[in-house]
């Protein structure tokens, strides 16, 4: 035993020696302190204890900030437990649900991930809850089923978006693009003064699908329908002549030279390299990477803004985003008034303050009224715009689970030239057909 490790256990000792001591001494209650006042003493100082179920992937330093903060005002204490995330997460929760082993509140996907697990059996229902009217209503979309709404927000959006270096914008003189042909105009501009117009970052194959994904805003803008009707095979990607654009659009850079030349050997980090470096002026991406880019290239951050990806009219502008995972309230749980609490804190402007001040958002809140930090990313302050006018749409996987597996290697192929944007678009409808089947949806 160390010195200080004696030092400790003998101050300790003494401590609690002090304290029988004083009980003794004052024979019960006859001292001052009345058994009423004994037993408040102990109701004050009791703590509630929550559990929180959540993937071992997602980063926690906000939560964990707003869960201290709630356990300082609200005498609520969080226990987090983790899972595995992907497929082995989501089975771990498909079980406990099933065994009713379900923690008090669970961190889990939004949109048709978390509908797909029948919310109305297991969640709380929050739909006539008053702090859910700080929620936006493009959240409690992603987490409603006939019409009952049963998650808040569990952090920041991320935006599809194209970050774009705006030293390269200021020298050229370029204004940001609200159509497709001005985003084409700007791109021959930049390759005329010697840029790389826009980044391909194919070795990381998944980055491939940004194109397409990004531009579902404007296919949900021109054909609402197309999500519901593609769920259940009632339309198509190639013969919908809106969501065959999105492939169109990425076809149009590979015709127009626009990718950098090696893009089938870069990857993510070389990419975010180029685009921090001033070397490139886009590259289309989830804003998820604003986080790396400022912990590589801190100095390089107010140079990268991000604008939605363009329609072929002006007047249908607007940002796809990835809502953030929902957090819910187990119905069985032990204590559903303090995860009621818990859920309120959260979406509270104290709750959103502790958040950000813990974590740097990838972009704006699904909360009304938040007011971001001034050290928020200039990227992200770009994006505030679009979701104060509405205009944004939550990506097509939170309307639909039909997503292909092979969608980035088919994305990859439209941009290389190995396939037109009509046969991507035929192989991508052909790639969901398997997993629409095993989903047991109507119409396949």
């Amino acid at each position: 035993m160390t010195f200080r490790r004696k030092a400790t256990w003998l101050s300790m000792t003494l401590a609690l020696l002090l304290i029988v001591l004083s009980a003794c001494g004052k024979g019960g209650n006859s001292a001052g302190t009345s058994g009423n006042e004994s037993a408040k003493e102990t109701e004050d100082t009791e703590k509630t204890t929550l559990t929180l179920l959540i993937d071992n992937q997602t980063a926690i330093d906000g939560i964990q900030a707003v869960a201290d903060e709630i356990k300082r005002e609200l005498n609520i204490e969080t226990k987090i437990e983790l899972r595995p995330g992907g497929t082995e997460g989501d089975n771990v929760v498909k079980t406990r649900l099933a065994t009713s082993d379900m923690a008090d509140l669970m961190f889990y996907n939004s949109g048709s991930l978390f509908k797909a697990l029948n919310p109305q059996e297991y969640f709380v229902d929050l739909t006539n809850e008053p702090f859910m009217d700080n929620v936006l209503d493009s959240f409690k979309d992603t987490v409603s089923v006939d019409g009952k709404v049963y998650g808040i927000p569990g952090g920041s959006t991320v935006g599809g978006a194209w970050l774009y270096n705006k030293k390269i914008y200021s020298e050229l003189g370029l204004s940001v693009p609200k159509t497709w042909d001005e985003l084409l105009a700007n791109n021959d501009k930049i390759k005329e003064a010697g840029y790389t117009p826009v980044i391909g970052s194919f070795s990381d194959s998944w980055t491939s699908q940004l194109v397409v994904l990004a531009d579902y805003y404007n296919v949900h803008s021109l054909a609402p329908n197309f999500a519901e009707d593609y769920t259940y095979n009632k339309a198509k990607y190639a013969t919908t002549p809106e969501a065959l654009r999105s492939f169109e659009k990425l076809q149009s850079l590979r015709d127009k030279k626009h990718f950098n030349d090696d893009a089938t050997a870069t990857k993510l980090e070389d990419a975010l390299a180029m685009l921090a470096e001033g070397k490139a002026a886009h590259y289309p991406i989830l804003t998820l990477v604003l986080t790396n880019i400022n912990a590589n290239y801190p100095e390089m951050m107010d140079d990268i803004g991000a604008f939605a990806q363009p329609s072929d009219a002006a007047d249908v502008n607007g940002l796809t985003i990835w809502m953030p995972g929902g957090i819910y309230a187990n119905k069985e749980g032990s204590n559903i008034d303090a995860a009621k609490k818990w859920l309120e804190f959260f979406v509270s402007p104290e709750g959103v303050k502790a958040y950000l001040t813990a974590m740097k958002p990838e972009g704006p809140m699904p909360i009304k009224g938040v007011e971001l930090p001034d050290d928020t990313y200039a990227a992200v302050k770009e994006m505030l715009p679009y979701f104060e006018s509405g205009n944004t749409a939550p990506a097509l996987e939170f309307y639909s689970p039909i997503k292909g597996p092979s969608l980035e290697q088919i994305t990859v192929e439209v941009a290389t030239g190995i396939s037109s944007a009509a046969e991507g678009a035929a192989k991508y409808d052909s790639d969901v057909e398997k997993q629409a089947l095993q989903l047991g949806l109507e119409g396949w």
